[in-house]
């Protein structure tokens, strides 16, 4: 079993926990991902990891079906059922020179390990996060190591109004940048990828495809990557987004959804009001 150790709050239904999994924070790398289960009637979900000391790992989780919902309504001391990894090929961690990295929502989480192993060797890091309020640019106090950091907001709340891919233009167009990356919402991604292409720059994402295994047997997290057929688990998560089918891949992701909101609906009327989160 693996022990909860911190849990705290970061913003209305996202929630920021410390697991206590010494193996897997051993061999853990940026980019990287686990997948877990909260009981042992549980669902196995992937997430990635945000952080790793010493005996323990990081994962932010956001309330959106119902095995999230699950885990951020566990506490201190509770325990999990599984928590399996480090899974999937960590990031390319290389001294690029100038690099900009674009998080999104819970991608805020995803881009910090990178970001901060970016600066570690070297480069010149600028980094954005978006969110639709200034409540969800979640994290924004822990890159001040970075060299620039612009925020967005959808409601204007909190630095450039508009989303992500505007403060984008605004760096690409100001600056030399050598690789990028994006990590968020599928169809964030898939614009700043757009962007990215235009500008014939190398951009990583790291998908988020339906998962069952996360060891590249059920082949159910297949995309199509440059007219191949690609693994998520095994192959990426991270691949360069200018070659990624992202309208097969935002309709992959939509396949289950009415199951998906049947059984989060079920859960909500077992469990009793959880507007809490």
């Amino acid at each position: 079993m693996y022990r909860i150790l911190k849990r705290q709050r970061l913003a209305e239904g996202t929630y920021d926990f410390w697991i206590e999994a010494p193996e897997v924070a051993q061999h853990t790398r940026p980019g990287q991902f686990l997948v877990v289960r909260v009981h042992d009637r549980g669902e196995r979900i992937p997430l990635t990891i945000a952080d790793a000391q010493d005996d323990k790992v990081r994962i932010v989780v956001k309330a959106v079906g119902k095995t999230t919902y699950e885990l951020c309504s566990r506490k201190k001391g509770d325990e999990l059922a599984d928590v399996v990894g480090p899974l999937g090929r960590p990031s390319e961690i290389d001294r690029f020179g100038r690099v900009l990295l674009v998080g999104g929502g819970v991608g805020i989480a995803a881009i910090y390990p990178i970001a901060r192993e970016l600066k570690r060797v070297g480069n010149h890091v600028t980094v954005i996060l978006g969110g639709r309020t200034a409540e969800q640019v979640i994290m924004r106090d822990e890159f001040g190591f970075a060299d620039r950091v612009l925020i967005t907001t959808d409601d204007g709340s909190l630095g450039i109004k508009g989303v992500v891919t505007d403060a984008m233009k605004q760096v690409l167009d100001s600056d030399e940048v050598d690789v990028a990356w994006a990590i968020g919402p599928t169809i964030m991604m898939k614009f700043c990828a757009l962007l990215a292409r235009e500008r014939d720059l190398k951009i990583w994402t790291s998908l988020n495809p339906i998962m069952v295994d996360g060891t590249g047997m059920c082949g159910a997290c297949r995309v199509s990557v440059d007219g191949k057929i690609k693994f998520a688990c095994v192959d990426g998560p991270e691949f360069d987004g200018r070659f990624v089918d992202w309208d097969e891949l935002l309709k992959r992701l939509t396949i289950y959804r009415e199951e998906e909101q049947k059984s989060l609906q079920r859960y909500l009327e077992k469990v009793g009001d959880m507007t809490w989160l």
